[in-house]
């Protein structure tokens, strides 16, 4: 079986006044279909600025210096940031939970707005065909009284709301590849177990999913296969139980 995705050597630098700082240094990983992939690290490290690359999605001061990252064989690292090539791809086959839900939403839209335009995008739904089946997602992540917050604006929501809301923009297309970042932040537990639960069935139907976070029970609970970052570096690879049971690297070691 192929990979669905590829990140091969891939090395990025922040230029910021004439200065380069580099950020990450030949990072490598890889995902196959119906797998979560956990990586995993300390704030900082360059977990989310790796996929954030993949996408084309990383901050302006940002430069690759090197790698390239491969998704079903094509290297979007060639594709314009902003072409119709990389719009194809960006939410409709690879879709992504984002850290900061609160920066994330349109506030001028409400949230069944945003998730029935991503509906009409990937189902081809009619207006009110769209605003029934956000009623819909919206129920499956636990907003209660759906009917009516669909119908409001992401500030009357509280940051976890917003993250489950983001939770179910990511679902809407049947995407090859979600990542998600961080994506319990701000969740209490039951919450937080229920999306937990709705990534594992996306795993079931085939889809791969990028886990990336610092919770180490969540990886335990979640991923098949882990890597560790730090320092902009991956340190130690391995299938979960390699990595909880058989720890080799150092860091890996203080993690746990």
């Amino acid at each position: 079986m192929e990979p669905i995705l590829q990140v091969r050597d891939l090395s990025v630098a922040f230029e910021n006044g004439g200065k380069s700082r580099r950020v990450l240094y030949n990072v490598h990983y890889e995902a196959y279909p119906g797998e979560i992939v956990g990586i995993v690290g300390e704030s900082g490290c360059g977990k989310s600025i790796s996929l954030l690359t993949a996408l084309q999605l990383q901050p302006a001061q940002g430069k690759v210096l090197s790698g390239e990252v491969l998704f079903h064989g094509q290297n979007l690292l060639t594709y314009a940031r902003n072409g119709k090539e990389m719009q194809k791809i960006r939410g409709n086959q690879i879709s992504m939970i984002f850290q900061n839900p609160m920066n994330s939403l349109n506030p001028v839209l409400t949230v069944g707005q945003q998730i029935g335009e991503a509906l009409r995008c990937h189902k081809q739904l009619s207006q009110q065909q769209a605003r029934q089946e956000a009623i819909n997602l919206l129920r499956r992540v636990l907003i209660e009284q759906p009917e009516e917050k669909v119908d409001r604006y992401p500030h009357e929501f509280s940051g976890g709301m917003c993250q489950r809301i983001m939770i179910a923009m990511a679902i809407v297309s049947n995407a090859d590849l979600l990542i998600a970042d961080e994506p319990t932040t701000a969740l209490d537990l039951t919450v937080q177990a229920v999306v937990l639960n709705e990534i594992k069935k996306l795993r079931d139907a085939g889809m791969s999913i990028m886990l990336i976070t610092h919770d180490l029970g969540i990886v335990a609970q979640m991923a098949d296969y882990v890597y560790v970052m730090n320092d902009g570096k991956i340190v130690e690879s391995g299938n979960v139980f390699d990595i909880f049971d058989h720890p080799q690297h150092e860091y890996t070691k203080t993690l746990l």
